[in-house]
Parts: structure tokens; sequence; C-alpha cells
């Protein structure tokens, strides 16, 4: 019983382990500067360009278009949003009450 308990729990610290390990990559694999792929992609060079001026993959270059791509959306979504509270604010004060009429 006791060997069983010992082969566990070393089981459990190994995969803890390799866990840890691969979290740091896959933190690193997230560290690219989106902002001077936009820079660099703005000024008409094309995406492998790109990618091996920062000496990174073509991937991450796409992936940084992605999320820029996404935040305009999402900033889009969001003014328009704002703009149609507001207009429907304003139309609410303009028009008359049902109550004045009578």
């Amino acid at each position: 019983m006791r060997k069983l308990a010992i082969a566990t729990a070393s089981a459990m610290l190994g995969v803890a382990l390799s866990l840890s390990s691969m979290v740091p990559a896959v933190y690193a694999a997230d560290k690219v500067d989106c902002d001077a792929v936009m820079q660099e992609l703005g000024q008409g060079k094309k995406a492998k360009e790109v990618a091996a001026d920062l000496k990174i993959s073509a991937s991450s270059v796409y992936r940084c278009k992605r999320h820029a791509k996404n935040a305009m959306k999402a900033e889009t979504k969001s003014s328009q949003g704002m703009s149609d509270k507001m207009g429907n604010a304003a139309s609410m004060g303009a028009a008359p009450s049902p109550a004045a009429g009578q």
C-alpha cells in the first residue's frame, strides 16, 4: 500500500513539473510587439518581409493583424452603441409625453 502511495505521488509530481515547464514556452510565444508589426505593415511591407525583419514567424504577423482587426471591430461596435444610446435618449426627451396632451 505504501509503495502505491509513493508511486502515485511521484507520478503527480512528474505531471506537475512537466506542465510547469510548458507554461513559460506558451507565455514567451505571445511576446510579439504587435505595434511594431502593424507599423511595418502600414509601410506597405508584406507579412513575410515583416516576419523576417522582426525575426518572428509569419503566423505571428497574421495573429497581430487579426488582433488589430478585432480591436477595431470592438471599438466601432462600442462607439456605435454609445451613439445609439445617445440618439435614443435625445429622441425620448424630444417626444411629448402622453400625459401632457390630455
